[in-house]
């Protein structure tokens, strides 16, 4: 039993953990959650280990060799919108025989910023969408708008791109360049929201803006007298929604 002590308890030793979050957390939503364990032994193994994070386990790691490091992930849900800094790791192993599990608990201090949760509200969706149905030219390349100009065909350009008249009478294949269309933008008013409360409006923003984002839509935000500009891309919608998560606990 001693010995079986002994070695239980050096198993753990020399561990580290780092949690690597998702880019995108919303507030009561199950969220995949990965995390890095390393062995930082340069002679020892370590056998039969397991992460719990928030009551969930991750699947087992049977072997962690000297100086690898193994990545996990567990099923996580947080509540709460906002900035969440403080969380526990507990990693734990039934080496050497399956009699006792020792564990070992690691307190984090790293903020993960979890984003409203979004509910639909589709009398705002309706509304919105309602004023943002018009497309406008952009000066970018696309393959809706009008013909900005004839040029090469590099290899990578959609046939239906050929201008297969002045191609034949050149050596080399023509291509029309178009002009890209992008839909009028849209500001979400966070007071102008339904809702019966400031949480169900910021709720109702969560949303509106995950829709317009998917569709490609140039989205905006008004936070009281905050102005946040319309833009598209994944890195604006999570700048907004940071944003949106944070209001009022300032």
């Amino acid at each position: 039993m001693s010995i079986s002590g002994i070695l239980g308890n050096h198993n753990l030793n020399g561990l580290t953990v780092q949690i690597v979050p998702p880019e995108e957390v919303y507030d009561g939503l199950e969220t995949l959650f990965t995390f890095r364990v390393h062995n930082g032994r340069r002679l020892l193994h370590s056998f039969l280990l397991e992460l719990i994070f928030q009551g969930h386990c991750s699947n087992d790691i049977p072997l962690l060799m000297r100086s690898e490091t193994a990545k996990v992930s567990i099923p996580a849900t947080v509540r709460g919108r906002g900035e969440h800094i403080n969380h526990v790791v507990t990693i734990r192993s039934n080496f050497p025989i399956n009699f006792f599990i020792r564990s070992r608990t690691i307190q984090f201090h790293q903020p993960i910023t979890v984003f409203p949760r979004p509910l639909p509200c589709h009398s705002a969706l309706s509304e919105y969408s309602a004023q943002t149905g018009q497309k406008n030219e952009s000066t970018q390349k696309g393959f809706e708008g009008d013909i900005t100009r004839i040029g090469d065909y590099q290899g990578g350009e959609p046939l239906k791109m050929i201008h297969w008249k002045l191609s034949a009478r050149h050596d080399s294949l023509k291509i029309k360049e178009l002009s890209s269309t992008v839909s009028e933008p849209v500001e979400i008013d966070l007071d102008t929201l339904p809702g019966n409360s400031m949480e169900s409006q910021i709720c109702c923003a969560s949303f509106l803006i995950n829709k317009f984002s998917c569709s490609n839509r140039p989205v905006g935000l008004k936070l009281g007298k905050t102005v946040y500009p319309a833009a598209t891309g994944r890195h604006h919608k999570c700048h907004l929604l940071s944003k949106l998560a944070r209001y009022g606990q300032d």
